[in-house]
């Protein structure tokens, strides 16, 4: 994936649409317009106040459009783009009014999104000179895991599951209420599309042994091991299966559990932990 990613438009209106709706309330925006007067143009500027990675740029676009379709922003710094205090991230010429309608709900995806980007990068940053790959979960806010995901590829990271129908994956839960390692890999191997991955969680070297011994998963996600048990399980593993590491992944701790040799690390701390990174909007 690039660092320019996008979706279409009509993917994002709905939450646009929805979180207009929400900051106009039943009568719209009452101080804009009692004290713009009409026809007031004005040019805007959204800018970085910290230092961080860009992303929500064209949702933010889209919420202003959204307002007024006659506004223009102009987008200065692209998704995946660093930025340090003061950047210029987009300007927006238009209706005063308008733009300061859609100013917060523009800010707090911007923010948002950003704030996930950043933290993405600095979890990619702790990988480098290793394969290893840092990837999302679905830890995502309700209704906006599209754009959350979104802003992880932006951050140089890379997507997990978007949905419970993406691909299998099979949890502790899972095997506990099925019986067994042996028992739901065999299940998956009766029943299961062959144009549907398999990946399965394993706690221990044990379950490990046993999953490839019955054969069936395509990538086994190794849950909550020190790093010496990682690397004895890449070891086992050698090129069988694609490896996850997975289970209190903080950035602290990530050269280290990379340079294991796992494939990939997942983290829901991405999306759930980021800090949304200071943006504004000044006339």
């Amino acid at each position: 994936m690039t660092a320019h990613t996008s979706l279409p438009d009509l993917v994002l209106e709905p939450m646009l649409r929805m979180a207009l709706a929400e900051d106009l309330g039943s009568y719209g925006d009452i101080t804009t317009r009692t004290v713009i007067p009409a026809g007031t143009s004005y040019t805007a500027r959204l800018t970085a106040r910290e230092a961080g990675v860009v992303s929500g740029m064209q949702v933010a676009a889209l919420a202003f459009r959204l307002v007024d379709p006659a506004l223009a922003p102009v987008t200065r710094l692209t998704d995946g783009s660093p930025c340090v205090p003061g950047d210029v991230l987009m300007e927006i010429a238009g209706d005063a009014a308008a733009i300061l309608t859609a100013e917060r709900v523009a800010l707090n995806f911007a923010g948002r999104l950003s704030g996930i980007a950043s933290l993405t990068a600095a979890f990619v940053a702790e990988t480098a000179g290793t394969a290893t790959r840092i990837t999302c979960t679905r830890k995502t806010t309700p209704g906006l895991r599209i754009v959350e995901k979104l802003a992880v590829l932006h951050g140089g990271g890379f997507n997990h599951r978007f949905s419970l129908s993406d691909a299998i994956l099979i949890k502790d839960n899972h095997i506990a209420a099925a019986g067994g390692v042996r028992p739901v890999l065999e299940a998956c191997k009766a029943r299961a599309s062959h144009m549907m991955r398999v990946e399965i969680e394993v706690d221990t070297l044990d379950q490990l042994a046993e999953v490839l011994e019955t054969g069936g998963a395509d990538v086994v996600l190794l849950d909550n091991m020190d790093s010496a048990t990682l690397r004895e399980a890449v070891a086992l593993v050698s090129g069988r299966l694609v490896t996850e590491a997975s289970g209190n992944m903080r950035l602290d701790r990530i050269a280290e559990v990379a340079a294991t040799g796992v494939d990939y690390i997942s983290s829901g701390a991405l999306t759930h932990s980021a800090q949304t990174l200071d943006l504004g909007l000044d006339f």
